[in-house]
């Protein structure tokens, strides 16, 4: 399934178009909390694509958890290396 969510506010004029690929055969968290005012924070399944909105400066926290080895791994992305160029 993919999902196409816009959350920034309105008045936002330096938005983007970003996407994640989910590669693993996992579920994860997809999160931005470096954003003044806004929080960001979606499950994203195994083999599906996360479309959104962000601002340029914005980073993307990836957690991964691994049941078989109850630990949970983090990543980060720039979403504007994640940016859709239209």
């Amino acid at each position: 399934m993919t999902q196409i969510l816009n959350a920034l506010p309105a008045e936002t004029l330096d938005k983007i178009l970003c996407s994640y690929h989910n590669r693993t055969p996992h579920l994860q968290i997809a999160r931005i909390t470096n954003v003044p005012h806004w929080y960001f924070e979606r499950v994203v399944f195994p083999g599906d694509f996360l479309f959104f909105e962000a601002v340029p400066e914005a980073q993307l926290e990836i957690y991964s958890g691994d049941a078989a080895v109850t630990s949970i791994r983090a990543d980060r992305f720039s979403c504007q290396k994640l940016q859709i160029q239209t």
